[in-house]
């Protein structure tokens, strides 16, 4: 739930590319205040720093002058934690919850490098945060409190739904489903046009048809989210008809289904090599 009352009043977010942004645009449109925000960043964009005058957002004080904040988000590149731990490490305080979106860094990691974090929640969300509809799964250490907790589902519920998962290691499933999926509908796409020039139509045409199906298909979902998708798929299916004709294709056993679990398998298994 959209909550600002629990929203923190202190933030440092570190790291304000694609991901960090969008959050931020979130918070805002939620009512944080601006003037307990500070970013870190190294290469901060000009949309960005317009947006950090425009709300009193302090952006890359000086080094040492920054006091340990209620919310610590690390949207930093995973690769650079190691190098960064040591100037992060300052901005952990006693009672600092820290929210750390970057793929493949565990709560182990994430402990060993910032020992002073006790309460942590790692999340995965996916790139539709970017326009307010993303999903992200969620899991938190022992020490993240209610209160911590009610806090990180606010900050991530800016930017969409958010699933609290009851085991860590779900999230490298949670990657290879929600993280990695855009892309899979994406490509869904790409298919659905080149298959449709293959039928006879115009290639621009075949894509227009095939994004704004896709488009749609999507908003009927998120409109009826109490039906499932196995019912929502019954009711545009005919028996006899087109529909079913082209669904016997993709539900044969060989078909869409045991593909889809062998690509998000392998998604599967790359996220636990990258989280080591």
């Amino acid at each position: 739930m959209n909550d600002a009352s629990t929203l923190p009043t202190t933030l440092v977010l570190l790291g304000a590319g694609k991901m960090g942004s969008a959050m931020l645009r979130g918070w805002l449109a939620l009512g944080m205040d601006g003037h307990g925000v500070t970013i870190v960043d190294p290469y901060p964009a000009d949309d960005l720093m317009e947006l950090a005058k425009e709300h009193g957002i302090l952006v890359n004080p000086p080094s040492g002058t920054i006091s340990p904040p209620e919310a610590l988000v690390l949207a930093i590149k995973p690769q650079t934690l190691e190098a960064a731990a040591p100037d992060i490490a300052p901005l952990v305080g006693a009672n600092t919850l820290v929210l750390s979106i970057m793929a493949g860094k565990t709560i182990a990691n994430i402990t060993q490098r910032l020992p002073k974090a006790k309460a942590i929640v790692r999340a995965m969300p996916n790139t539709p945060a970017a326009v307010g509809r993303g999903i992200t799964g969620a899991a938190a250490s022992a020490g993240v409190s209610a209160p911590q907790r009610a806090a990180a589902s606010a900050l991530l519920s800016a930017i969409g739904a958010v699933e609290w998962l009851d085991q860590e290691d779900w999230i490298d499933a949670v990657t290879a489903v929600s993280g990695s999926g855009p892309a899979y509908v994406f490509y869904l796409a790409e298919c659905m046009a080149k298959a449709g020039e293959v039928a006879g139509l115009p290639a621009d045409l075949a894509m227009r048809l095939a994004r704004a199906t896709v488009e749609g298909a999507g908003e009927l979902m998120f409109r009826d989210a109490a039906t499932p998708a196995s019912q929502l798929r019954v009711n545009v299916t005919s028996p006899g008809g087109t529909t079913a004709a082209a669904l016997d294709v993709l539900m044969d056993p060989n078909g869409l289904e045991p593909l889809m679990t062998k690509a998000i398998g392998a998604a599967k298994r790359r996220a636990g090599e990258l989280s080591g």
